[in-house]
């Protein structure tokens, strides 16, 4: 019983961990790297609230709690 109790403790512990809000300037230049690191040159990328989103395929991120999606459009030369 002592071990389900620490199990469960530690998967909250562990949940909480994961679901904090990262700030949308930091998450938006990891993905910024991501993207350069593959090559791509010519690229948007945009932080805006949720009712602006128009296409969820642009959708590259969230971050703020959720309230904030990182959008990303490939620019054709």
């Amino acid at each position: 019983m002592k071990r389900f109790a620490l199990a469960v403790i530690c998967s909250a512990l562990a949940t909480s961990a994961l679901a904090a809000a990262k700030p949308c300037e930091e998450l938006k230049a990891e993905i910024e790297a991501k993207i350069q690191a593959r090559g791509v040159t010519s690229y948007t990328l945009e932080i805006v609230k949720n009712e602006e989103v128009h296409d969820q395929n642009m959708v590259v991120g969230s971050c703020e709690y959720g309230t904030k999606k990182i959008i990303y459009q490939k620019n054709d030369r």
